[in-house]
C-alpha cells in the first residue's frame, strides 16, 4: 500500500483536476489571472480535487487525519464561496483541527535533536501548529503553481524526515500536489483556491505532527511565516485597499504598494512570473536541504 497509495492520489488528482475545473467553469466560478496583460479568466476551487484525491487514499491510512484533511478543505470551500473574514477563516480552522488534540501521539517536540517534553500543553501546541500551518499555506499565494509547487516540495522533505504512517502521508500529499501543479503552473489552466490550498497546509502541519518533526517542518514554513509577519506588522493584513502587484508591459511584474515577502524579492529582483515563483520553489527547496541537514546533523 506504501508504493501503490501516492501513485494513486497522483492519478486521481491529475485527472480530477481537469474535470473539476470544467465544472467550475461552466458553473461560472472562475476569477481573473490578475497577473497576466490579458487577465484570462480560470475556473476556481480546483482544490477539490486535491481534496478527494488526498482525502480518500489517507482516509484508508489514517481515518481521523484524513477527516482532519477534509474537514479544512470544508472551510476553504466556504471561503471560496463567501469570502471569510481572516478571523473568522482562523475560528473555523480551530474548530476542524480540534480532533488534533485527542490524537495518540508522544507529547514532546523534537527541537533539532534535543526533546522538549511539553505533558498536558502539547495538545494545544499541535492543535495551534496544524492552526498555523494551513493559513500561512494559505496567505502565501497568487501566482500560478506557487502555493501547490512549494506545498509539494515541503511535503517531499518530510516524507524524508519521517517514516511510517507520516512519510506515507507526506508522499501521497506530494504526489496528488504534483498531479495538481501539471495543470495549476504557468499558465495556469485552473486555480486551487482556498480549498486547496488551506487543506494542503494542514495536511503539512498534520505530517509534522504526526511524525514528530515539527521544528523541522517550521523550518519549511519560513517563508509563509515572514510573509505573515510582514504584513501583520507593514499593513494589519489590508492588502487589497492599498493596491495589488502590476504587470507591465513586458510581462514583468510590478511590487505591490504595500510590504510583503514577495514584494521584497521583486523590490530586489527583475521578474515576471514564472520567475518569481521559480526564486520561491528554490527558497522553499534550500530550506528542505536545511531542514535535512539538521536532522542528519544534530
Amino acid at each position: 500500500m506504501e508504493a501503490a497509495a501516492p501513485l494513486i492520489a497522483l492519478t486521481l488528482s491529475a485527472v480530477l483536476t481537469p474535470y473539476i475545473a470544467g465544472l467550475m467553469k461552466k458553473a461560472r466560478i472562475v476569477g481573473r489571472d490578475i497577473h497576466k496583460l490579458t487577465k484570462p479568466e480560470v475556473p476556481e476551487m480546483g482544490g477539490l480535487a486535491l481534496l478527494i484525491s488526498i482525502g480518500a487514499v489517507s482516509s484508508l491510512i489514517k481515518p481521523e487525519i484524513g477527516l482532519v484533511f477534509l474537514l479544512f478543505g470544508i472551510v476553504g470551500i466556504i471561503d471560496d464561496l463567501a469570502a471569510l473574514k481572516q478571523s473568522h477563516k482562523v475560528a473555523l480552522s480551530l474548530i476542524v483541527a480540534s480532533p488534533v488534540m485527542f490524537f495518540d501521539i508522544p507529547r514532546y517536540v523534537d527541537v533539532f535533536g534535543f526533546p522538549l517534553n511539553l505533558g498536558v500543553i502539547y495538545p494545544i501546541v499541535a492543535l495551534l501548529y496544524v492552526v498555523g500551518s494551513a493559513n500561512l499555506v494559505n496567505m502565501l499565494a497568487g501566482f500560478n503553481g506557487l502555493e501547490v509547487g512549494t506545498s509539494a516540495i515541503a511535503l517531499a522533505f518530510l516524507g524524508v524526515l519521517t517514516d511510517g504512517t507520516a512519510r506515507e502521508l507526506a508522499l501521497i500529499g506530494t504526489a496528488a500536489a504534483l498531479g495538481f501543479l501539471w495543470w495549476n503552473r504557468y499558465p495556469a489552466r485552473v486555480f486551487p483556491g482556498d480549498t486547496g490550498t488551506l487543506s494542503l497546509g494542514a495536511l503539512i502541519g498534520l505530517v509534522a505532527v504526526v511524525g514528530k518533526v515539527e521544528a523541522y517542518g517550521a523550518v519549511l514554513l519560513i517563508p509563509h511565516f515572514l510573509d505573515f509577519v510582514i504584513k501583520a506588522v507593514g499593513v494589519r493584513f489590508g492588502v487589497r485597499k492599498h493596491g495589488r502587484t502590476e504587470v507591465l508591459p513586458d510581462g514583468t511584474l510590478k511590487a505591490p504598494p504595500y510590504p510583503s515577502f514577495l514584494g521584497m524579492i521583486m523590490r530586489k529582483v527583475r521578474v515576471n512570473e514564472p520567475k518569481l515563483v521559480a526564486i520561491v520553489w528554490a527558497i522553499e527547496f534550500i530550506l528542505g536541504l536545511l531542514a535535512l541537514a539538521l536532522s542528519q546533523l544534530l
